[in-house]
Formats: C-alpha cells, structure tokens, sequence
C-alpha cells in the first residue's frame, strides 16, 4: 500500500512516500512567478516617462495557470497512490484538494486529510507523515 504525504506551498512540494520497503522523498518546485506591483513606477516629473502601466488581471490569470501546472505536476507525482494526506502553511493544500475535488476526482477520494503546517526540514516531515498514517 503507497502511502503519500505531500506538504506544499505556493514555492515547493515536498512529496513522502511510505511503502513496505521504506521511505522516499521528491521536492517539486512550483515556478510560480509572484505578481509585485510596487516600485514599478516613479514620478512623470523626474524622469519625464510616463508610469508603467500594471495589468493586475494579466498577471493573476498567468499566475492561476501557473498554479494549475504546478498541481498537475503534483498530481503526475502521485498519481499511483492509495491514500493521500495534504498538509502546509497557508491555503495552498486547500487549493490543491479543490483542484483534485474538480479535475482528478479518482485522486480526490484517496484524501483523507488536509491539515496545516508550519515549514519543516525534511527529516520532520517525514516524521509528521510517518506519525500521520500510523495513528489512521
């Protein structure tokens, strides 16, 4: 039995397998590039250039295929898994599972958790998968 544990933010993945024969550990990276609008500009009066013109919108919907991508990585990674535990800062496990609800639904029924957790080293995220699916 493949037992998966993926802890993931918006940067990195970082994928534990426990199986009969050991553990194992990939990291994916997500390539989302981060939309920052400030100092994009400066004063007409200075330079005598106009300002840069921000498409917040352009760079949101770039951002979302990013993020797509990235979960279809994931999902690539542990597409032969039998259960499957999300966990990470913030709300990008919950986006994953959404995604997995909306677009990998056979995968989305092997979720049996979403929880959050704060950055980890790796020895104690394997810890934390390892403690998961012994207490299941």
């Amino acid at each position: 039995m493949k037992k998966v544990g993926i802890w993931l933010d918006s940067k990195k993945a970082i994928i534990v397998r426990i199986t009969p024969n050991g553990e194992t550990v990939d990291t994916i990276d997500s390539e989302v590039e981060f939309f920052n609008k400030t100092g994009t500009g400066g004063s007409r009066v200075k330079s005598g250039v106009t300002q840069d013109v921000v498409h917040e919108s352009k760079y949101l919907e770039k951002e979302k295929h990013q993020f797509k991508s990235y979960f279809k990585n994931i999902v690539d990674a542990v597409s032969n898994s039998d259960e499957l535990m999300l966990f990470g800062p913030a709300d990008t496990s919950e986006k994953f599972k959404k995604e997995l609800m909306e677009h990998y639904k056979p995968l989305f029924e092997k979720v049996l958790s979403v929880q959050k957790a704060d950055s980890m080293t790796e020895n104690q995220t394997k810890a934390f998968v390892r403690d998961f699916f012994r207490q299941e």
